[in-house]
């Protein structure tokens, strides 16, 4: 049977048509669409046909040096972006020949912070391998060394202040040798590359400052408090960074490959599309591909979080990241390690870090102009109170303190950490965020606009109801079929059965899955006749069968008198030899968790709608058992989009949801694209956000991690600010030391890092 098919259901004449005819035609809008969507999610990385290239940035710890370094790369010749996310050190360029540039990026990241290095990204090692990381940790070592040493001579010169005062002053100069060679070096380096105000600069010249007036104790104290301060805020970062992506990494180290008899233990990066690889119960399944031999369960909740394990057989699809509970299967590779599911994932986060919101954006550019005004302010305070009061002592002392404040590197770091923790708690709920931008858009939506197949029920038609006309059953019970079925309704379905055995159509799919369940048998016709827009007329043993919608039964002047309309759902009209027997209903089942979802949405005053191309009668019957607020039916996918352009226009921020490729347009025109990730490649490729679980709790869900992100975030600016400000105006009024100030610095950094992580244990509601 043809997919003229389609026209003899009563309800899903749209859609159908919308599912299986505009392929062509929702491309096309898509292409159109495109820039209008992407602007809201990829406005540091945008598209472009130009060749990115990626690069890790090793030994890179200041947020506010990254910043530098983005716009300065961003400047130079043939380059048209460049984005650093500190959160993952990588750097991402646009350009045709990074290669022949690379001697510049790199000059360009050490004029400004000196330990960087610059290296092309290689493939990332599987979990538990060797990685920078280690690097990491022996740089953390020495600081950890520098930090006990100088520790200890500034307890020394404590001690001795009072019984042997030189002994006292050389502890503790060599205390600061210990704490701040370093950064007294690495400033004496920016400072002749032309990179003066960074930290190392401020903190240098605020502590030699404070030598210079003999505050000997106050000096060293505040640089150790510096050192411990930063030593803890790169701890705290690496460590949610490092959290984040173990806690996402399901990728395997190695994987058992099937030679002959043999088994081979080889590298998961070395397995090879169509290699064969042997899953033992209680292994992780390496690489997506398909069972070849063997059955068992699969749990799949660390990549869906569905809970109940599914079976799967010979021709199964695996997905990597799920985990072999039963039995031992052997599976041929479909992808390599790199493109397979659960690299995907690690790459959507790090990929997504890139993405920034605005207010990081505006934060980074404030960070260019606060310091410099700060500094000058510095130097005013140095000069010109002196110069009335003739305490040019105090007053300096009041400057060097204002030196320290100046750092913007709370203030730069407060706000993309805070983003990307939001992005791995999605993450770690299997919803994956395309970027800060994204979370930044989500969290002020005030409208979720729904598609219903896929979306709000689950897309696979099941036989609802069986109606025998009362006036037929003495027809129903010739030629055997009453003994053999024992009821008149498995009599009608077996009917049915026998005109929809040859059709692929989901709803004479839905009728042979139901007369399978049930143990009916049927025949195969002796003739079948497609009346287009109709149904079939089908010749069987007991007669002339015609099976469609109403107008098929009306045509052929059928009395349909007795048939009694169902409130929703598609209706299959039976009648034999002239006589109306009976209809078939057929309808798609709701999702198990879409009320509870729709109630949550509602919670958070967020108006509902759902768009679809189904009748307005089953699609209103789904809002009322949902709680869906607006419904518009009978839409075709571009009359989706007019919809919901109407929507926004009401409402304001809208967020589209959907999962089929005809839902790609209206996914590119939402302000925020949601795409169930059992969908089709178009409407994830399309999509700002991927529900992996395709649960509609994902929904609100996602909306709650948004939200929370975005209230860290400006904590964390407005924390930086006020603590900052308050330390100014204290400093302003001789009521603040220099402790005061390192705490404004490394103090309010470090609390921002453990604000920002805190999304990523809040719980699920």
């Amino acid at each position: 049977m043809s997919h003229e098919h389609e026209h003899h259901h009563k309800h899903t004449e749209h859609e159908h048509h919308e599912h299986h005819e505009h392929g062509e035609h929702c491309c096309c809008e898509h292409e159109h669409h495109e820039h209008e969507h992407h602007h809201n999610h990829t406005a540091t990385e945008p598209d472009t046909k130009t060749k990115k290239h990626r690069y890790i940035l090793e030994n890179l710890g200041c947020a506010n040096c990254a910043a530098k370094m983005e716009k300065k790369i961003s400047e130079l010749p043939g380059i048209e972006f460049a984005s650093i996310t500190f959160t993952t050190k990588q750097l991402c360029i646009a350009c045709d020949h990074a290669e022949e540039l690379l001697s510049q990026i790199q000059g360009i990241c050490t004029s400004i912070e000196s330990e960087v290095i610059v290296k092309p990204l290689q493939k990332r090692p599987a979990a538990g391998a060797h990685s920078h990381h280690e690097d990491e940790h022996k740089e953390e070592k020495k600081d950890l060394i520098c930090i006990l040493t100088g520790a200890l001579f500034f307890i020394s010169g404590l001690v001795f202040e009072t019984p042997l005062p030189i002994l006292s002053t050389l502890c503790f100069v060599l205390a600061y040798i210990a704490l701040g060679l370093e950064i007294v070096w690495t400033a004496i380096k920016n400072i002749t590359k032309g990179n003066v105000f960074d930290e190392n600069f401020l903190m240098s010249i605020a502590t030699i400052g404070a030598f210079i007036v003999a505050q000997y104790e106050e000096a060293v104290g505040v640089m150790l408090f510096y050192r411990v301060g930063e030593w803890f805020e790169h701890r705290a970062v690496s460590r949610s960074r490092s959290q984040i992506m173990e806690a996402l990494d399901l990728r395997p180290e190695s994987v058992q490959l099937l030679r002959g008899e043999e088994v081979l233990t080889i590298p998961a990066e070395e397995a090879q599309a169509g290699d064969i690889l042997l899953v033992r119960p209680g292994d992780r399944i390496p690489l997506d591909g398909t069972v070849i031999e063997g059955e068992s369960r699969i749990d799949t909740s660390p990549v869906t979080g569905e809970s109940v394990p599914v079976k799967v057989a010979p021709g199964s699809s695996l997905m990597s990241g799920c985990v072999n509970t039963s039995g031992l299967i052997k599976i041929k590779v479909d992808k390599v390690l790199e493109e397979s599911f659960v690299s995907r994932i690690l790459d959507s986060v790090e990929n997504a870090a890139a993405s920034k919101p605005k207010i990081d954006r505006f934060i980074t550019r404030f960070a260019r102009v606060y310091t410099p005004i700060v500094v000058l302010i510095a130097l005013a305070t140095a000069i010109l109170p002196s110069l009335v009061t003739g305490e040019w002592e105090k007053w300096i002392y009041t400057a060097l303190s204002f030196l320290v404040i100046s750092c913007p590197c709370a203030l730069v770091l407060s706000v993309p950490l805070a983003f990307f923790s939001g992005i791995g708690a999605g993450s770690k709920q299997k919803i994956l965020f395309k970027g800060g931008a994204s979370i930044e858009t989500l969290k002020n939506v005030r409208a979720v606009v729904m598609d219903k197949t896929g979306t709000i029920t689950k897309g696979n038609f099941v036989l609802q109801n069986i109606c025998v006309n009362p006036a037929a059953e003495s027809l129903l019970s010739v030629s055997g079929h009453e003994a053999e079925n024992t009821s008149k309704e498995n009599t009608l379905l077996s009917l049915a059965a026998s005109c929809e055995n040859a059709s692929t159509h989901p709803i004479a799919a839905s009728i042979m899955q139901a007369a399978s369940e049930r143990g009916i048998t049927w025949e195969t016709p002796s003739g079948v006749e497609e009346i287009s827009g109709h149904g079939v007329k089908a010749v069987t043993s007991m007669g002339t069968l015609f099976c469609g919608n109403i107008e098929l039964l009306a045509d052929e002047e059928i009395d349909i008198s007795a048939y009694q309309p169902s409130s929703y759902g598609t209706e299959v009209l039976l009648a034999l030899n002239g006589f109306y027997i009976g209809s078939l209903v057929i309808s798609d089942t709701l999702k198990d968790d879409a009320v509870s979802a729709i109630n949550k949405l509602n919670r958070l005053k967020i108006k509902t709608a759902m768009l679809t191309g189904d009748s307005e009668v089953t699609a209103k019957a789904i809002a009322s058992q949902t709680g869906i607020s607006e419904v518009h039916a009978h839409l075709l996918p571009q009359e989706k989009l007019s919809k919901l352009k109407e929507i926004r226009a009401s409402h304001g921020n809208v967020m589209f949801v959907g999962d089929g490729i005809n839902d790609a347009p209206v996914l590119a025109g939402a302000d925020v694209g949601a795409a169930m990730g059992s969908g089709a490649d178009a409407a994830i490729e399309a999509a700002d956000v991927v529900f992996m679980t395709s649960d509609m709790e994902a929904i609100p869900e996602s909306i709650r991690i948004a939200k929370e992100t975005g209230r860290i975030a400006m904590q964390n600016v407005v924390f930086a600010l006020v603590i900052k400000a308050a330390v100014m105006v204290l400093g302003l009024t001789g009521h603040a030391s220099m402790w005061f100030a390192v705490f404004a610095d490394s103090g309010v950094a470090m609390l921002c890092v453990l604000n920002s992580i805190r999304v990523l244990y809040r719980k699920k509601k």
